[in-house]
């Protein structure tokens, strides 16, 4: 393996150790200030939709907004299912079930 993977890996992992286990103890004391523990509340649903989005919007690498997008189509189903608070598994299986009909669908068309 070359040098320069090695210490790009191990420099990764030691940025990784230090701001998770660092960042605790240097707040033990202080504690995080309210507007950044309000704004840090959002960070994992900011972090999720920036993952998902453009693999719905953009599963080509092209946005594609239209009934011919499957993956739009499934993952609006799978929102509408969680906003009404349904069980993870359902809406996870909903989604899939979505899919797996479009996709069924359009390989006999």
């Amino acid at each position: 393996m070359r040098p320069e993977i090695v210490l790009t890996i191990f420099g990764m992992a030691l940025a990784t150790y230090f701001t998770r286990f660092a960042s605790p103890l240097l707040l033990a004391r202080t504690g995080i200030p309210a507007w950044l523990g309000r704004l840090l509340k959002h960070v994992p649903t900011a972090m999720l939709t920036a993952l998902v989005a453009p693999a719905l919007l953009a599963p080509q690498g092209v946005v594609e907004i239209s009934l011919a997008n499957h993956y739009l189509i499934a993952g609006t189903v799978a929102a509408l299912m969680a906003g009404r608070r349904l069980h993870p598994a359902v809406t996870m299986g909903s989604g899939m079930a979505i899919m797996l009909v479009l996709r069924w669908g359009s390989f006999g068309s």
